[in-house]
């Protein structure tokens, strides 16, 4: 279903999905983040709609948005700032519509980005972070980084974020209470070409234990 979900400068363009029929729902509501508004990324980016389909599958809703300047988003690209506002506006929504549900995020590449830089905030209780774009335009370091279990899936190919990078970030998150789960995919590029069907089966298998009704 689509919706306009109120933003802080405007409307914001979101898919709602509840689980696949014939799977035991989940009291879980996961905001998916897609990647560079610039670049062409959208809710309906092919890596963005495999991950909302494996959580579904698995039992839990979802909601797919488009940042501002996206779609039937109103606003300008802000490099991640007013991004994570509009992050905070669907969680908002998230709350008030499904009030006994755990909060999750997921984000792939910018969407990991901005989806990790406010886990904390939102009190997320798992993320999920695909291919974060670490060694670009984003400060990394500067996050207060999220204590709930999160899984970060990285293709070993990936053209566009260079992912000895990113092993390297995970490697030094060494304050984590709950260090993350790193699942490196072979020979595959940014954006899991041919690959998508790996990722549904990564993330399905990452989340069962996660998953309140198990």
């Amino acid at each position: 279903m689509t919706i306009q979900i109120p933003g802080p400068i405007g409307p914001l363009e979101a898919i709602v999905e509840g689980p696949e029929e014939g799977v035991t729902p989940q009291p879980v509501i996961c905001i998916i983040c897609h990647p560079l508004s610039t670049e062409g990324g959208s809710l309906h980016n092919k890596v963005v709609t495999m991950t909302s389909r494996a959580l579904r599958e698995s039992g839990v809703s979802t909601i797919r948005f488009n940042f501002r300047c996206v779609g039937g988003s109103i606003g300008e690209f802000d490099h991640g700032q007013g991004e994570s506002e509009d992050l905070v506006a669907v969680a908002a929504y998230a709350a008030e519509n499904f009030p006994d549900h755990e909060l999750w995020l997921a984000g792939f590449s910018f969407g990991a980005y901005v989806s990790i830089k406010n886990a904390k905030r939102l009190n997320a209780k798992f993320l999920i972070s695909i291919a974060p774009p670490v060694g670009r335009d984003w400060d990394f370091a500067a996050i207060d980084l999220p204590e709930c279990p999160w899984l970060i899936v990285q293709g070993d190919a990936d053209e566009i974020v260079d992912p000895e990078k990113v092993y390297e970030w995970v490697s030094s998150l060494t304050d984590l209470a709950e260090p993350p789960e790193l699942v490196k995919v072979p020979e595959t590029t940014h954006f899991f070409h041919r690959r998508l069907m790996d990722l549904r089966g990564v993330i399905k298998n990452s989340i069962k234990r996660h998953l309140p009704n198990a």
